[in-house]
């Protein structure tokens, strides 16, 4: 399912994503906290790296892939993760459920509150593309 609208809202820190029958607005740290690249995810279960730090992050730009998906570049550098239609599809039909579940991961890293939107990301190792 190809979306009908992409805009991208740079003062409200959100992309507008409308599909045939249903839109949703994502707001820009969610998009880096969810980012389907393999720094976030990690290579299989139990590898994903709890992301912190993002709350005022924003898109630098917003690049087409092919026709199946787009490849946000954020402010603080991040650009590998490939964003399919149907990924995006799938956090906006998800929002709040994965958004709740973001917040309860940082307090058990013993971020209290939501602090830990603020905490600078602590880079454990080499990322993925390291040598």
């Amino acid at each position: 399912m190809n979306p009908t609208s992409i805009n991208v809202r740079t003062k409200s820190k959100v992309l507008e994503i409308a599909f045939e029958d249903k839109s949703f607005t994502l707001p820009f740290e969610f998009l880096r906290v969810y980012s389907p690249s393999a720094e976030v995810r990690g290579h299989g279960v139990g590898q994903e790296v709890l992301q912190t730090g993002h709350r005022e992050v924003t898109l630098t730009a917003l690049e087409p892939v092919g026709n199946y998906a787009v490849q946000p570049h954020f402010s603080d550098g991040h650009n590998s993760g490939i964003y399919t239609w149907e990924h995006l599809l799938w956090l906006g039909e998800n929002q709040s459920r994965l958004w709740q579940e973001y917040l309860a991961k940082l307090q058990a890293a013993g971020f209290p509150g939501e602090t830990g939107r603020d905490v600078t990301m602590l880079k454990a190792g080499k990322s993925c593309s390291s040598s």
